[in-house]
């Protein structure tokens, strides 16, 4: 069953990542359809997955998962900064 996490982070606003969107089946095809039609690019890391989605909406990201999501948005940031060159 295909499962998808959106997550979230305002810099100076937050203190940690947060959860915005989770879910299993159709709900994650609905995130990954809205995230198509924004344009914004898909990460897939299911073991990550796993480890959030039973996270509540607006949750932070728990501190032993830092490393894991900051690799996500260290690519998030590459794949941007490609995109505009």
């Amino acid at each position: 069953m295909k499962k998808a996490v959106a997550l979230g982070y305002e810099k100076g606003q937050q203190d940690a990542p947060k959860v915005l969107a989770s879910g299993s089946g159709s709900i994650a095809e609905n995130i990954i359809k809205r995230a198509q039609e924004y344009d914004i690019p898909l990460f897939k890391n299911p073991e990550l997955a796993n480890s959030l989605i039973n996270l509540n909406v607006n949750t932070e990201v728990p501190k032993e998962l830092y490393q894991a999501v900051a690799d996500v948005f260290l690519w998030l940031m590459k794949n941007e900064n490609e995109k505009r060159t």
